[in-house]
């Protein structure tokens, strides 16, 4: 066992090298050859039994013609030998002669006689008569009661045709047989043939996981460069087209590493920067709009205002960057845990208490009770977003609906708010980087479009999605309203204590 382990392990090694060319062809090749040579030899042995039953068949006409002009000639020569002896003429015993002459070749002509002993005897017993019938007729001088040893010799010659006719019919029935039991050996050993297809299929399977075993490991190599995951080298061994494709994949991850290290340290930079600049204006702007520096007069504290609001929404920005540099980063937010969906629910809502006060908005819930195994803050970052985005668009005294539902594993979870609603050319932008629809009424949240960028983001790192449902009645705007429905994986409902003791 250890010997084939040793011998396998380099031929695979040597398969797998090869290139997808050659290993196309050599999986064809040996799937193609035993289904060629089993054709073939079906072929062989459909051609020899139609030989065989073509030989027969004419062996069957040649016996039954002899057979039948055998007994026509016999009755016509007996006829003729007792018409010579009563009349005497000689053209009847010339007419004899030459039905004679007929028999004898048919005997001679006939293979089938030659080929079989016991024909072969009963033709030369056949002949022996008609010679011994012959030698009498042409005596002279033949007695009155020559009709007695004529007689006594056809019943010779006929006792011998019911034999050559019975003989003939076992060669018939023979001959049925042999073609039989061919024809069943023949369906026998194409049935038997048919083992070969199993193989033939193992060896086809064997190639398809030869070629497309390394691609499926491509695949999850590029799936996990799709999700941000730098660290892992690329690194394969294969046929010269796949390491050349993974040779191609690690320049391009040692690219995306670097850029995306330059980009968290950029960030980070720029957000570090704008920030002690921007305390320093919010400092003064609230002593401005606080009158702590002297009355302003109502055009000056409006300008106040203003610079206060911007300054704040500046502040909301660098954050949302700082976020959005985090989420992304590589490096960070990886492990995940069981999370038990309503008590992460509940802490994003108390984050953003003052902010549904502030409108009195009521917030429903419709929840099952569910683990899921995810990274807990990746998720709020994302159920954050989802909440802060609805109350950004609810009308006052409004409502919103957070709702999550399983099916199998799969979690679905929404967020739905009664809001002015998301146009479809809307749709198609709205998780672009930077990208802010129409502007919220009554809203105290200012936005710096990256909430729903994050999300979209976060969703693919953790394979999930997300779907935006949402309906704009200018007739109605009491029908208006938009749903964020994400998708995510790994997850199952949590047995209440009624259900464990069932």
């Amino acid at each position: 066992m250890t010997t084939m382990k040793k011998i396998n392990l380099p031929t695979m090694l040597a398969v797998r090298s090869l290139s997808v060319k050659r290993l196309t062809i050599l999986g064809f090749s040996l799937v193609a050859l035993p289904l060629v040579l089993a054709l073939l030899y079906s072929a062989s042995q459909v051609t020899q039994l139609s030989h065989q039953s073509t030989s027969a068949i004419f062996n069957v006409a040649e016996l039954v013609k002899t057979n039948r002009q055998l007994n026509s000639t016999l009755d016509k020569m007996e006829r003729s030998a007792n018409q010579f002896l009563i009349l005497k003429d000689q053209s009847i015993l010339t007419r004899y002669f030459q039905q004679e002459q007929n028999v004898m070749a048919n005997l001679a002509e006939n293979s089938v006689f030659e080929n079989d002993a016991i024909l072969r005897e009963h033709s030369r017993e056949l002949s022996k008569i008609i010679a011994d019938i012959h030698r009498y007729l042409i005596q002279h001088n033949l007695p009155n009661n020559s009709f007695e040893p004529l007689k006594s010799h056809f019943k010779k010659l006929i006792n011998i045709r019911n034999q050559i006719t019975e003989r003939s019919n076992n060669l018939l029935l023979d001959q049925a047989e042999k073609i039989r039991t061919s024809a069943s050996d023949i369906r026998h050993d194409m049935l038997t043939s048919l083992i070969i297809i199993p193989f033939a299929l193992i060896i086809a399977a064997f190639f398809i996981f030869l070629i497309t075993n390394p691609l499926k490991e491509l695949l999850r190599k590029i799936q996990h460069l799709e999700q941000g995951n730098f660290n892992n080298k690329v690194v394969f061994s294969g046929s010269p087209e796949i390491t050349e494709i993974a040779d191609a994949l690690e320049i391009m991850r040692n690219r995306l590493h670097a850029l995306e290290l330059q980009k968290s340290s950029f960030i980070r930079h720029i957000s570090h920067e704008l920030k002690t600049p921007l305390a320093a204006i919010r400092e003064g702007t609230e002593l401005l709009y606080d009158n702590s520096v002297g009355e302003l007069n109502t055009g000056q504290q409006e300008i106040s205002k203003i610079i206060r609001s911007s300054a704040n929404r500046l502040q909301r920005l660098i954050e949302d960057l700082l976020d959005f540099n985090i989420v992304l980063d590589s490096t960070s937010l990886q492990d995940a845990e069981t999370v038990e969906l309503s008590s992460l629910i509940a802490k994003v809502l108390q984050q953003r208490t003052l902010d549904i006060k502030r409108k009195n908005l009521t917030v429903t819930h419709e929840l099952e009770t569910v683990k899921i195994k995810v990274n807990s803050k990746q998720l709020s970052v994302i159920l954050d977003n989802l909440l802060s985005n609805a109350i950004k668009y609810s009308p006052i005294n409004s409502q919103i609906k957070i709702a999550c539902h399983l099916r199998g594993s799969q979690l679905d979870l929404s967020v739905t708010d009664y809001g002015i609603g998301i146009t479809r050319e809307q749709q198609k932008n709205i998780f672009d980087a930077f990208y802010q629809g129409t502007p919220a009424q009554n809203s105290q949240i200012k936005g710096s479009g990256l909430g729903l960028t994050i999300v979209k983001e976060l969703l693919m790192r953790l394979k999930g999605t997300i779907e935006v449902t949402s309906i704009i009645d200018k007739n109605n705007t009491n029908k208006n309203g938009t749903t964020m429905t994400i998708t995510l994986p790994n997850a199952y409902r949590i047995k209440t204590p009624n259900e464990g003791k069932n």
